[in-house]
């Protein structure tokens, strides 16, 4: 089993099984959740000092910020439950 990847800008890469979810930083609760993270140690930034346009919840408790916005990482792609 080969593993797939999932670029997230600026030649920054995670783990596509590894992720719960992509989401936008708007919501309160998100950023609540993202700083929350970062007073944890399980933020990772890989904006390069751009504005977080998505953010990534790993399985492994870790949010990773992207400049990136959510529709590049759509790719129209649904699994059946």
């Amino acid at each position: 089993m080969s593993m797939e990847f999932i670029d997230i800008g600026f030649g920054s890469m995670v783990s596509r099984e590894r992720v719960v979810a992509i989401v936008g930083p708007d919501s309160a609760p998100i950023r609540r959740m993202t700083q929350e993270s970062r007073e944890r140690g399980m933020l990772i930034d890989a904006t390069y000092g751009r504005k977080t346009a998505s953010i990534f919840i790993m399985d492994s408790d870790h949010v990773i910020l992207s400049a990136l916005p959510t529709e590049k990482f759509g790719g129209g792609e649904q699994e059946e439950a």
